[in-house]
């Protein structure tokens, strides 16, 4: 393995880390209601548990308001079971055709723990972030003790994995800090 290898890993997987942050996010609420809000829930459909948009149409359909339309009308009360069962905040609305789940203004104290939520998946992803550094230069470390690449290149590889690290921590503060805006924003 050589140290572009190397480099090229570290990238690659701290990128993933940053990929796992922005999916957390979306499960975080902000002033605005997305349907990833309901994305994790499983339906019980004929036996198999099943992901709610696989069921439904599920979408937003103003600021505060999801609306989600099962194909199978048999399902609404499946539908509206799992809802409750995932405790989300809100009480499904059963119209006979459709669900509704309203969710009422953010108060400033749900807003002040979405941001910190927001804030342990970030820490969660700068661990994680870390982990590959420790793994990169590891690996790097190996590479020296083999002989196979000289000390100076030794510490030039490890001051690289050092900079790709911190571009990525980075990377995440700023997304950190962008995702408390928009929480914050009223």
């Amino acid at each position: 393995m050589e140290l572009n290898e190397i480099y090229e890993y570290a990238r690659d997987h701290m990128q993933k880390s940053l990929d796992v942050l922005k999916k957390d996010f979306n499960t975080l609420r902000t002033g605005r209601v997305t349907t990833a809000v309901v994305e994790n829930i499983k339906v019980d459909y004929y036996g198999a548990p099943t992901p709610l948009n696989q069921a439904a149409s599920v979408v937003a359909a103003d600021a505060t308001t999801i609306v989600i339309s099962p194909w199978d009308k048999s399902l609404l009360g499946e539908i509206e079971r799992a809802i409750q069962e995932a405790n989300i905040g809100v009480n499904p609305n059963n119209d006979g055709d459709q669900i509704k789940l309203f969710f009422p203004p953010m108060t400033v104290e749900q807003r002040e723990a979405e941001a910190k939520k927001a804030k342990q998946f970030g820490e969660k992803a700068k661990i994680a972030i870390r982990n590959v550094r420790r793994d990169a230069n590891d690996k790097i470390k190996k590479l020296f003790k083999d002989k196979a690449i000289t000390e100076d290149e030794e510490k030039r590889g490890l001051e690289e994995v050092q900079k790709i690290t911190d571009e990525f921590i980075k990377k995440v503060d700023d997304l950190v800090k962008q995702k408390e805006q928009e929480i914050m924003k009223v």
